[in-house]
Protein backbone atom coordinates (compact mmCIF):
# COMPACT_ATOMS: atom_id res chain seq x y z
CA UNK A 1 0.00 0.00 0.00
CA UNK A 2 1.42 3.13 -1.47
CA UNK A 3 2.04 5.84 1.48
CA UNK A 4 -0.93 8.16 0.33
CA UNK A 5 -3.35 5.39 0.00
CA UNK A 6 -2.50 4.89 3.71
CA UNK A 7 -2.97 8.79 4.21
CA UNK A 8 -6.25 8.91 2.67
CA UNK A 9 -7.64 5.84 4.48
CA UNK A 10 -6.81 7.26 7.80
CA UNK A 11 -7.84 11.10 7.24
CA UNK A 12 -10.87 9.56 5.84
CA UNK A 13 -11.61 7.37 9.40
CA UNK A 14 -10.78 10.57 11.23
CA UNK A 15 -13.87 12.78 9.10
CA UNK A 16 -16.02 10.34 10.29
CA UNK A 17 -14.73 9.59 14.13
CA UNK A 18 -15.10 13.98 14.26
CA UNK A 19 -18.53 13.29 12.72
CA UNK A 20 -19.24 10.89 15.79
CA UNK A 21 -18.57 13.44 18.51
CA UNK A 22 -20.39 15.80 16.76
CA UNK A 23 -23.66 13.99 15.99
CA UNK A 24 -22.65 11.03 18.28
CA UNK A 25 -24.46 8.23 16.32
CA UNK A 26 -21.19 6.05 16.59
CA UNK A 27 -22.88 2.78 15.36
CA UNK A 28 -24.44 4.15 12.37
CA UNK A 29 -21.66 6.77 11.18
CA UNK A 30 -18.86 4.40 11.72
CA UNK A 31 -20.23 1.53 9.59
CA UNK A 32 -21.09 3.86 7.20
CA UNK A 33 -17.35 4.70 6.64
CA UNK A 34 -16.38 1.07 6.82
CA UNK A 35 -18.46 0.11 4.03
CA UNK A 36 -17.28 3.22 1.98
CA UNK A 37 -13.30 2.52 2.70
CA UNK A 38 -13.54 -1.88 2.36
CA UNK A 39 -15.62 -1.64 -0.60
CA UNK A 40 -12.66 1.12 -2.12
CA UNK A 41 -9.35 -1.43 -0.72
CA UNK A 42 -8.47 -3.27 -3.79
CA UNK A 43 -7.89 -7.20 -3.38
CA UNK A 44 -9.35 -7.74 -0.56
CA UNK A 45 -10.99 -11.36 -0.81
CA UNK A 46 -14.78 -11.46 0.68
CA UNK A 47 -14.12 -12.86 4.28
CA UNK A 48 -10.88 -10.20 4.60
CA UNK A 49 -13.45 -7.46 3.53
CA UNK A 50 -15.70 -8.56 6.12
CA UNK A 51 -13.24 -8.34 8.83
CA UNK A 52 -12.74 -4.89 7.56
CA UNK A 53 -15.86 -3.80 8.12
CA UNK A 54 -16.33 -5.15 11.31
CA UNK A 55 -12.96 -3.71 12.42
CA UNK A 56 -12.11 -0.66 10.74
CA UNK A 57 -9.69 0.28 13.41
CA UNK A 58 -7.87 -2.58 12.51
CA UNK A 59 -7.43 -2.21 8.69
CA UNK A 60 -4.87 0.46 9.05
CA UNK A 61 -2.71 -1.89 10.82
CA UNK A 62 -3.15 -4.18 8.97
CA UNK A 63 -1.67 -2.60 6.46
CA UNK A 64 1.37 -1.22 8.19
CA UNK A 65 2.06 -4.74 9.14
CA UNK A 66 2.04 -5.87 5.50
CA UNK A 67 3.54 -2.91 4.32
CA UNK A 68 6.21 -3.70 6.55
CA UNK A 69 7.11 -7.19 5.71
CA UNK A 70 7.03 -5.86 1.98
CA UNK A 71 9.84 -3.22 3.28
CA UNK A 72 11.46 -6.00 4.89
CA UNK A 73 11.32 -8.23 1.97
CA UNK A 74 13.06 -5.32 -0.32
CA UNK A 75 15.82 -5.20 2.15
CA UNK A 76 16.45 -9.19 2.43
CA UNK A 77 16.78 -9.15 -1.32
CA UNK A 78 18.35 -5.66 -2.17
CA UNK A 79 21.26 -7.15 -3.79
CA UNK A 80 19.33 -10.16 -5.87
CA UNK A 81 18.04 -10.54 -9.36
CA UNK A 82 14.79 -10.72 -7.70
CA UNK A 83 14.21 -7.75 -4.86
CA UNK A 84 10.71 -7.47 -4.56
CA UNK A 85 10.58 -4.43 -6.45
CA UNK A 86 7.37 -5.41 -7.77
CA UNK A 87 5.55 -6.40 -4.91
CA UNK A 88 2.15 -4.31 -3.50
CA UNK A 89 2.41 -1.71 -6.42
CA UNK A 90 -1.54 -2.69 -6.67
CA UNK A 91 -2.68 -3.66 -3.02
CA UNK A 92 -0.31 -4.62 0.15
CA UNK A 93 -3.26 -7.52 0.20
CA UNK A 94 -3.52 -9.25 -2.95
CA UNK A 95 -1.78 -12.28 -4.31
CA UNK A 96 1.34 -10.96 -6.10
CA UNK A 97 3.05 -13.69 -7.19
CA UNK A 98 1.48 -16.78 -9.77
CA UNK A 99 4.46 -19.16 -9.13
CA UNK A 100 4.73 -20.82 -6.47
CA UNK A 101 8.33 -20.07 -5.97
CA UNK A 102 10.46 -20.02 -2.89
CA UNK A 103 10.08 -16.20 -3.62
CA UNK A 104 6.40 -16.42 -3.51
CA UNK A 105 7.01 -18.52 -0.04
CA UNK A 106 9.23 -15.85 1.59
CA UNK A 107 6.62 -12.88 0.67
CA UNK A 108 3.83 -14.68 2.29
CA UNK A 109 6.00 -15.82 5.36
CA UNK A 110 6.86 -11.83 5.80
CA UNK A 111 3.71 -10.59 5.22
CA UNK A 112 1.75 -13.06 7.59
CA UNK A 113 4.42 -12.00 10.22
CA UNK A 114 4.27 -8.56 9.87
CA UNK A 115 0.56 -8.31 10.42
CA UNK A 116 0.83 -10.54 13.33
CA UNK A 117 3.74 -8.09 15.15
CA UNK A 118 1.69 -5.00 13.84
CA UNK A 119 -1.33 -6.07 15.03
CA UNK A 120 0.29 -7.16 18.66
CA UNK A 121 2.58 -3.58 18.98
CA UNK A 122 -0.59 -1.87 18.48
CA UNK A 123 -2.51 -3.87 21.11
CA UNK A 124 -0.19 -3.15 24.01
CA UNK A 125 0.01 0.46 22.71
CA UNK A 126 -3.85 0.42 23.42
CA UNK A 127 -4.27 1.78 20.02
CA UNK A 128 -6.68 -1.51 19.23
CA UNK A 129 -9.85 -2.07 20.39
CA UNK A 130 -10.96 -5.60 22.09
CA UNK A 131 -7.27 -6.48 22.86
CA UNK A 132 -4.58 -4.96 25.01
CA UNK A 133 -1.67 -6.58 27.46
CA UNK A 134 -1.46 -10.27 27.98
CA UNK A 135 -2.36 -10.73 31.55
CA UNK A 136 -2.57 -14.15 31.88
CA UNK A 137 0.72 -15.04 33.98
CA UNK A 138 0.11 -11.20 35.54
CA UNK A 139 1.33 -12.00 39.32
CA UNK A 140 3.13 -15.42 38.73
CA UNK A 141 6.11 -15.76 40.80
CA UNK A 142 8.75 -18.24 39.71
CA UNK A 143 10.47 -18.88 42.74
CA UNK A 144 13.34 -20.98 41.69
CA UNK A 145 14.79 -18.05 39.03
CA UNK A 146 13.05 -15.37 41.78
CA UNK A 147 10.86 -13.14 39.19
CA UNK A 148 7.28 -12.66 38.99
CA UNK A 149 5.55 -11.49 35.54
CA UNK A 150 4.68 -8.26 35.44
CA UNK A 151 4.32 -5.06 33.45
CA UNK A 152 2.86 -5.01 29.73
CA UNK A 153 3.73 -8.40 27.95
CA UNK A 154 2.95 -8.42 24.39
CA UNK A 155 -0.23 -10.28 23.62
CA UNK A 156 1.19 -12.11 20.50
CA UNK A 157 -1.60 -15.21 20.62
CA UNK A 158 -3.89 -12.18 19.40
CA UNK A 159 -2.01 -10.97 16.70
CA UNK A 160 -0.89 -14.42 15.37
CA UNK A 161 -4.96 -14.95 15.65
CA UNK A 162 -5.77 -11.48 13.86
CA UNK A 163 -3.37 -12.09 11.15
CA UNK A 164 -4.37 -16.45 10.41
CA UNK A 165 -8.28 -14.90 10.49
CA UNK A 166 -7.45 -12.02 7.78
CA UNK A 167 -4.21 -12.90 6.31
CA UNK A 168 -5.37 -16.72 5.51
CA UNK A 169 -8.90 -15.32 4.21
CA UNK A 170 -7.84 -14.87 0.84
CA UNK A 171 -7.10 -18.55 0.21
CA UNK A 172 -9.89 -19.70 -1.40
CA UNK A 173 -9.01 -22.24 -4.45
CA UNK A 174 -8.56 -25.87 -3.24
CA UNK A 175 -5.44 -26.45 -4.95
CA UNK A 176 -1.94 -27.14 -4.08
CA UNK A 177 -0.97 -23.39 -4.10
CA UNK A 178 -3.45 -22.83 -1.55
CA UNK A 179 -1.95 -24.98 1.09
CA UNK A 180 1.46 -23.94 0.05
CA UNK A 181 0.53 -20.13 1.57
CA UNK A 182 -1.01 -21.60 4.23
CA UNK A 183 1.75 -23.42 5.48
CA UNK A 184 4.15 -20.31 4.54
CA UNK A 185 1.69 -17.73 6.62
CA UNK A 186 1.91 -19.99 9.64
CA UNK A 187 5.99 -20.79 8.98
CA UNK A 188 6.54 -16.89 9.40
CA UNK A 189 3.77 -16.60 12.47
CA UNK A 190 5.73 -19.02 14.14
CA UNK A 191 9.40 -17.71 13.61
CA UNK A 192 7.69 -14.29 15.14
CA UNK A 193 6.15 -16.32 17.73
CA UNK A 194 9.84 -18.19 18.44
CA UNK A 195 11.59 -14.97 18.61
CA UNK A 196 9.56 -13.74 21.34
CA UNK A 197 11.97 -11.83 24.02
CA UNK A 198 11.78 -11.68 28.25
CA UNK A 199 12.52 -8.63 29.40
CA UNK A 200 12.88 -7.93 33.21
CA UNK A 201 13.48 -4.60 35.77
CA UNK A 202 15.32 -5.58 38.67
CA UNK A 203 14.11 -4.32 42.42
CA UNK A 204 15.55 -4.10 45.91
CA UNK A 205 17.12 -1.61 48.10
CA UNK A 206 20.19 0.13 46.97
CA UNK A 207 20.10 -1.30 43.72
CA UNK A 208 19.76 -5.05 44.82
CA UNK A 209 18.07 -7.00 42.57
CA UNK A 210 16.52 -9.25 44.86
CA UNK A 211 13.47 -9.45 43.30
CA UNK A 212 12.75 -9.04 39.42
CA UNK A 213 9.47 -8.26 37.27
CA UNK A 214 9.39 -9.57 34.29
CA UNK A 215 7.51 -9.48 30.75
CA UNK A 216 7.35 -10.09 27.11
CA UNK A 217 8.03 -7.90 24.43
CA UNK A 218 8.12 -8.58 20.43
CA UNK A 219 11.63 -8.84 18.60
CA UNK A 220 12.91 -6.21 15.95
CA UNK A 221 11.28 -6.89 12.24
CA UNK A 222 14.67 -7.46 11.01
CA UNK A 223 15.45 -10.59 12.95
CA UNK A 224 12.11 -12.12 11.96
CA UNK A 225 13.41 -10.86 8.25
CA UNK A 226 16.72 -12.41 8.62
CA UNK A 227 15.83 -15.76 10.10
CA UNK A 228 13.04 -15.84 7.49
CA UNK A 229 15.86 -15.45 4.69
CA UNK A 230 17.86 -18.04 6.11
CA UNK A 231 14.83 -20.13 6.01
CA UNK A 232 14.09 -19.01 2.17
CA UNK A 233 17.69 -20.13 1.29
CA UNK A 234 16.58 -23.73 3.17
CA UNK A 235 13.71 -23.76 1.13
CA UNK A 236 11.82 -27.02 1.06
CA UNK A 237 10.31 -28.57 -2.36
CA UNK A 238 6.90 -29.81 -2.04
CA UNK A 239 4.36 -32.08 -3.70
CA UNK A 240 0.61 -32.06 -2.95
CA UNK A 241 -1.09 -35.25 -1.98
CA UNK A 242 -4.30 -35.91 -2.74
CA UNK A 243 -7.55 -37.55 -1.51
CA UNK A 244 -7.83 -41.13 -2.98
CA UNK A 245 -11.77 -40.74 -3.51
CA UNK A 246 -12.68 -36.86 -4.29
CA UNK A 247 -9.16 -36.14 -5.70
CA UNK A 248 -8.94 -32.95 -3.44
CA UNK A 249 -5.34 -31.40 -2.19
CA UNK A 250 -5.12 -32.62 1.27
CA UNK A 251 -1.33 -31.79 2.51
CA UNK A 252 2.09 -31.45 1.24
CA UNK A 253 5.00 -33.68 1.86
CA UNK A 254 8.69 -33.34 0.62
CA UNK A 255 9.25 -34.06 -2.94
CA UNK A 256 11.50 -36.54 -3.93
CA UNK A 257 11.21 -38.81 -1.15
CA UNK A 258 9.48 -42.46 -0.98
CA UNK A 259 7.60 -41.58 1.84
CA UNK A 260 5.20 -39.16 3.78
CA UNK A 261 7.22 -37.08 5.18
CA UNK A 262 5.92 -33.57 5.75
CA UNK A 263 8.06 -30.40 6.22
CA UNK A 264 8.50 -28.85 9.46
CA UNK A 265 6.02 -26.39 10.88
CA UNK A 266 8.95 -23.35 10.40
CA UNK A 267 10.29 -24.50 6.77
CA UNK A 268 8.94 -22.17 3.96
CA UNK A 269 8.12 -24.74 1.02
CA UNK A 270 7.50 -23.94 -2.58
CA UNK A 271 5.76 -26.15 -5.35
CA UNK A 272 7.54 -24.76 -8.57
CA UNK A 273 11.17 -23.57 -9.69
CA UNK A 274 11.97 -20.43 -9.46
CA UNK A 275 12.56 -18.20 -13.00
CA UNK A 276 15.84 -16.55 -13.21
CA UNK A 277 14.27 -13.21 -12.99
CA UNK A 278 16.69 -11.81 -15.58
CA UNK A 279 14.01 -10.58 -18.59
CA UNK A 280 10.59 -8.48 -17.55
CA UNK A 281 7.60 -10.98 -17.80
CA UNK A 282 4.76 -10.02 -15.68
CA UNK A 283 3.66 -13.92 -15.60
CA UNK A 284 6.18 -14.59 -13.22
CA UNK A 285 6.66 -11.34 -11.76
CA UNK A 286 9.80 -11.15 -13.09
CA UNK A 287 10.99 -6.60 -13.78
CA UNK A 288 13.98 -7.78 -15.10
CA UNK A 289 17.69 -6.74 -14.15
CA UNK A 290 18.39 -4.15 -17.04
CA UNK A 291 18.74 -0.81 -15.46
CA UNK A 292 19.89 -2.40 -12.07
CA UNK A 293 22.89 -1.30 -9.97
CA UNK A 294 26.06 -3.71 -9.86
CA UNK A 295 29.09 -4.37 -8.34
CA UNK A 296 31.90 -4.72 -10.87
CA UNK A 297 34.30 -6.14 -8.42
CA UNK A 298 31.55 -7.91 -6.52
CA UNK A 299 31.72 -12.14 -6.72
CA UNK A 300 28.19 -12.58 -5.29
CA UNK A 301 24.90 -12.09 -6.53
CA UNK A 302 25.53 -8.04 -6.39
CA UNK A 303 28.03 -8.81 -8.92
CA UNK A 304 27.75 -7.69 -12.61
CA UNK A 305 28.06 -10.70 -14.12
CA UNK A 306 25.36 -12.33 -12.10
CA UNK A 307 22.96 -9.37 -11.46
CA UNK A 308 23.61 -8.52 -15.72
CA UNK A 309 22.83 -12.22 -16.96
CA UNK A 310 25.66 -12.09 -19.23
CA UNK A 311 24.52 -9.09 -21.18
CA UNK A 312 27.07 -7.02 -19.82
CA UNK A 313 26.99 -3.43 -17.87
CA UNK A 314 27.34 0.13 -19.04
CA UNK A 315 29.77 2.48 -16.72
CA UNK A 316 28.40 5.94 -15.56
CA UNK A 317 31.55 8.34 -14.39
CA UNK A 318 29.96 11.30 -12.58
CA UNK A 319 31.77 13.94 -10.08
CA UNK A 320 30.75 13.95 -6.37
CA UNK A 321 31.31 17.26 -4.73
CA UNK A 322 30.33 18.33 -0.93
CA UNK A 323 31.77 20.89 2.04
CA UNK A 324 34.13 19.52 3.87
CA UNK A 325 37.04 20.33 6.61
CA UNK A 326 34.74 22.48 8.20
CA UNK A 327 35.59 24.92 10.98
CA UNK A 328 33.78 27.20 13.49
CA UNK A 329 34.93 30.75 13.57
CA UNK A 330 34.56 33.45 16.65
CA UNK A 331 32.20 35.35 16.39
CA UNK A 332 29.44 34.21 14.27
CA UNK A 333 30.55 32.52 10.84
CA UNK A 334 31.79 28.16 9.99
CA UNK A 335 34.18 28.51 6.91
CA UNK A 336 34.24 24.96 4.92
CA UNK A 337 36.50 24.05 2.38
CA UNK A 338 34.74 22.25 -1.08
CA UNK A 339 36.04 18.47 -1.92
CA UNK A 340 35.13 16.18 -4.37
CA UNK A 341 35.55 12.82 -5.94
CA UNK A 342 35.11 11.05 -9.03
CA UNK A 343 33.12 7.97 -8.44
CA UNK A 344 32.06 5.67 -10.91
CA UNK A 345 28.68 3.29 -10.56
CA UNK A 346 27.74 0.61 -13.04
CA UNK A 347 24.48 -0.79 -14.59
CA UNK A 348 23.03 -3.81 -16.07
CA UNK A 349 22.48 -3.93 -19.67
Amino acid sequence: MHRNFRKWIFYVFLCFGVLYVKLGALSSVVALGANIICNKIPGLAPRQRAICQSRPDAIIVIGEGAQMGLNECQYQFRFGRWNCSALGERTVFGQELRVGSREAAFTYAITAAGVAHAVTAACSQGNLSNCGCDREKQGYYNQAEGWKWGGCSADVRYGIDFSRRFVDAREIKKNARRLMNLHNNEAGRKVLQGRMRLECKCHGVSGSCTTRTCWTTLPQFREVGQLLKEKYNAAVQVEVVRASRLRQPTFLRVKQLRSYQKPMETDLVYIEKSPNYCEEDAATGSVGTRGRLCNRTSPGADGCDTMCCGRGYNTHQYTKVWQCNCKFHWCCFVRCNTCSERTEVFTCK
